[in-house]
């Protein structure tokens, strides 16, 4: 995966620790995310996204004019089991501007296309109203509600005959 209109989308590296570090620690990008999280959780939480034999591809986002850090998206095993899940997650710097949009959208075509996936799903806690409307948004449907992680998350969920041309 190379990137979209805006972005370039770089396998994560070792350098990328205190740039991805910043979205693991910022009270508003972790608010819907289970909070904060401690650097000794993150140091094993990056490293594991870094590890070449980790199942789950990592991106880090870039603006593609500027190189400036976006925030990270990743396709990943599910909670369960089964499913193939992306996720994401962006500095609120670049919130509201379609980043996140044009990101998914590009990751759910190189799954489909590239992977060969027939469906991917997201899950985000219900309250998180601009991730449920972006999901939306790239052509995701909500498939449940479920109570996980203290609050009640939403699973939406995208099949390759829904999926729509970059």
């Amino acid at each position: 995966m190379h990137g979209t209109n805006r972005c370039k989308l770089l396998k994560i590296q070792e350098t990328d620790y205190e740039e991805v570090k910043k979205l693991y620690t910022d009270e508003r990008v972790r608010q819907f995310l289970g909070g904060i999280v401690e650097e000794q959780i993150y140091r094993a939480k990056f490293t594991d996204m870094c590890d070449v034999n980790n199942k789950g591809l990592y991106w880090v986002i870039r603006q593609k004019d500027s190189d400036q850090f976006i925030g990270l998206v990743s396709l990943s095993l599910h909670h369960d089991s089964i499913s193939t899940e992306i996720s994401y997650q962006l500095l609120p710097g670049w919130w509201g501007c379609g980043y996140g949009t044009e990101v998914a959208q590009g990751i759910i075509n190189y799954a489909f296309k590239e992977l060969g996936l027939k469906r991917v799903v997201a899950e985000t806690q219900t309250a998180n109203k601009a991730s449920c409307q972006m999901l939306k948004k790239v052509g995701m449907s909500l498939e449940e509600t479920i109570e996980r992680f203290g609050a009640e998350q939403s699973i939406f969920s995208i099949m390759i005959a829904a999926a729509t041309e970059e």
